[in-house]
């Protein structure tokens, strides 16, 4: 990712991030479930919306750059709720390489019909 390292100031958006665990059914399947771990000041940003494929329809995929305080617990499979929506993390990686900002490629999928 070509981000550089947010000004004092820009990340006022607040976002609450959640960990993705997988729990066993008595029927013997599994499901996902989505765990709250934190809340913090982030900067979200919209980037493109594109259709994509996906189980049985068409939807929508809109992908988005979020910018937060330096976090080893956030990888890819988790989640970051943004005013409601939810933003599936495809990557995240340490910004400048000092362990203080983590930039984190996200996509949000809706249905399209």
């Amino acid at each position: 990712m070509s981000e550089r390292v947010p000004p004092i100031g820009t990340m006022t958006d607040r976002v609450q991030i959640r960990r993705k665990e997988m729990t066993g059914e008595d029927e013997g399947g599994h499901t996902t479930l989505y765990v709250p771990m934190a809340t913090v000041w982030a900067r979200v940003r919209s980037l493109t919306g594109r259709r994509i494929e996906q189980a049985d329809g068409r939807a929508v995929g809109i992908s988005h750059s979020v910018v937060m305080r330096f976090r080893p617990d956030l990888g890819p499979g988790d989640r970051v709720v943004y005013r409601g929506r939810s933003l599936d993390v495809v990557t995240a990686a340490d910004l400048n390489g000092r362990r203080a900002y983590l930039s984190c490629a996200c996509m949000e999928t809706s249905v399209a019909g």
